[in-house]
């Protein structure tokens, strides 16, 4: 850099890449400027240069103790320690302009020897003030992610069942016979802190009542009249909670059931298909819950409106990704452990960045926003216009209009094998129909009544199905 080029620099003025000192003597001052720029995108300190833009410079004396200075508080009074670079920029009069550069830091958060996080305001700096502003730094350097976070629950809020069935599918492993055993087990899956107490992921996947913990990580499901949101009317609403898997399973009820069904060209008999495709949900609704950010406390969001369906999630993209580079499969993982389970099976996940790429290809009327300053993610999917439709069902079954989902959870077993009584080779996409479930519901519960002795299948070789009911007779 010449004299030329630094006065164009000076004129420029201070900003968040540009600071000015007339001169340095204080090492802890040093230390927190470098640790602003570093914890930002970088940028110059311009020693010999006053704050109205004059330019007394440095004697030689003052270059040779400043560079000594600052090799010190870069190696010394900063963590982690950086590298700077320094030029020496000769002016007119004799004296020297020092144009100390920081890069941007690749191991943040940076702090001073005080263990003070320091960040860029504009031309100025300011201490990080809050636990959940420093958890997101180390979540964007990588070194902490959301669902890591300690919670207040014991190995004994574990869902026996539900890990005792995740272990031995996955690993083959059979349940620990000793609680040292379960939490040693937990901590090498990344589910347990050292103090034995579940982090988020072993609570969200495998607690029984996760909502008893952490109330705000669930889906609110509102099915609106029209195109706009209402104070009060509402034709369906429902709030989710439980294991994740529990709570997606419920959340793509509550979109199946809110779909208009189509004739498509089939028979009149046959059951419709949704206006949607179900699996264009699937791949949202995991992204929304794999990839939220867990450290903004607020649950998932989904509206339900005539023209279009909203899915919003807390918390703007991570890092440098935008909407079109998710749209062409780019990602970032923001919760390692949770996409590292659910691509065990736990929920329908296949594979990192696919998701939206796979949607967006069965269904290509989805939009995306990204609100960076109210920190929210939504995606909207178009829906095709009524009057364009060959609707042969009502958007929500009578069955479950005006129910609690509790409700309709509890009798879908009792209304699955009433539907097979009717007819015993039923397919299960017309149980989902008939019910108002999604298929992946219908499949688990059919699976639990073959295994409590209900509920026979029987297949021929041409890979035909059909049904058999066990009626269990008790006598008093």
């Amino acid at each position: 850099m010449d004299q030329v080029t630094l006065c164009k620099q000076i004129a420029l003025g201070e900003d968040s890449t540009r600071q000015f000192k007339v001169d340095i003597r204080n090492e802890d001052s040093l230390a927190s400027e470098m640790v602003a720029f570093a914890n930002a995108e970088g940028g110059t300190i311009y020693i010999g240069v006053a704050d109205d833009g004059s330019a007394p410079g440095l004697t030689f004396q003052d270059v040779t103790r400043l560079n000594l200075l600052i090799g010190n508080v870069a190696s010394q009074h900063v963590r982690s320690p950086m590298t700077v670079s320094t030029q020496n920029i000769a002016l007119t009069n004799g004296r020297i302009v020092i144009a100390l550069k920081i890069p941007k830091g690749l191991d943040k958060p940076y702090f001073d020897k005080n263990r003070v996080v320091w960040l860029k305001a504009g031309a100025d700096k300011r201490k990080v003030s809050s636990n959940e502003e420093l958890r997101r730094m180390f979540q964007m350097s990588s070194q902490f992610h959301g669902d890591e976070l300690p919670t207040k629950a014991g190995i004994d809020k574990l869902d026996t069942f539900r890990f005792r069935e995740f272990i031995k599918y996955v690993y083959e492993y059979d349940y620990p016979k000793t609680e040292s055993e379960l939490t040693q087990l937990l901590q090498n899956l990344n589910l347990c802190n050292d103090d034995g107490k579940l982090n988020l992921a072993g609570l969200l996947m495998f607690a029984e009542r996760p909502e008893f913990v952490m109330p705000q990580f669930v889906i609110k499901a509102i099915r609106y009249p029209g195109n706009t949101i209402h104070a009060t009317e509402y034709l369906d609403s429902e709030d989710f909670a439980g294991p994740l898997p529990r709570m997606f399973d419920d959340a793509m009820g509550f979109v199946m059931r809110n779909l208009h069904k189509l004739q498509a060209g089939r028979g009149i008999n046959a059951p419709g298909q949704p206006e949607i495709p179900e699996s264009v949900f699937e791949e949202l609704l995991v992204n929304a819950i794999v990839h939220r950010d867990y450290f903004v406390s607020a649950p998932i969001r989904l509206f339900i409106f005539d023209d279009r369906i909203e899915i919003v999630s807390p918390g703007h993209l991570p890092n440098n990704l935008t909407v079109e580079k998710i749209r062409t499969g780019n990602s970032n993982i923001r919760n390692p452990i949770l996409a590292s389970l659910v691509a065990k099976g736990l929920l329908p996940y296949r594979g990192l960045g696919s998701g939206i790429p796979r949607a967006l290809k069965l269904w290509p009327k989805i939009e995306f926003q990204n609100d960076y300053e109210g920190s929210l993610f939504t995606a909207i999917i178009r829906r095709t216009s009524r009057n364009e439709l060959d609707i042969i069902s009502p958007s929500i079954p009578a069955t479950i209009m005006g129910r609690r989902l509790s409700d309709v959870m509890q009798q879908l077993p009792d209304w699955v094998i009433g539907h097979i009584r009717n007819k015993n080779n039923i397919t299960i996409t017309e149980l989902a129909f008939l019910t108002g479930a999604t298929e992946r519901t219908v499949t688990r519960i059919l699976q639990q009544l073959q295994k409590e002795g209900k509920l026979v299948r029987n297949a021929t070789l041409t890979n035909d199905v059909s049904w058999e009911i066990v009626d269990i007779e008790t006598n008093d």
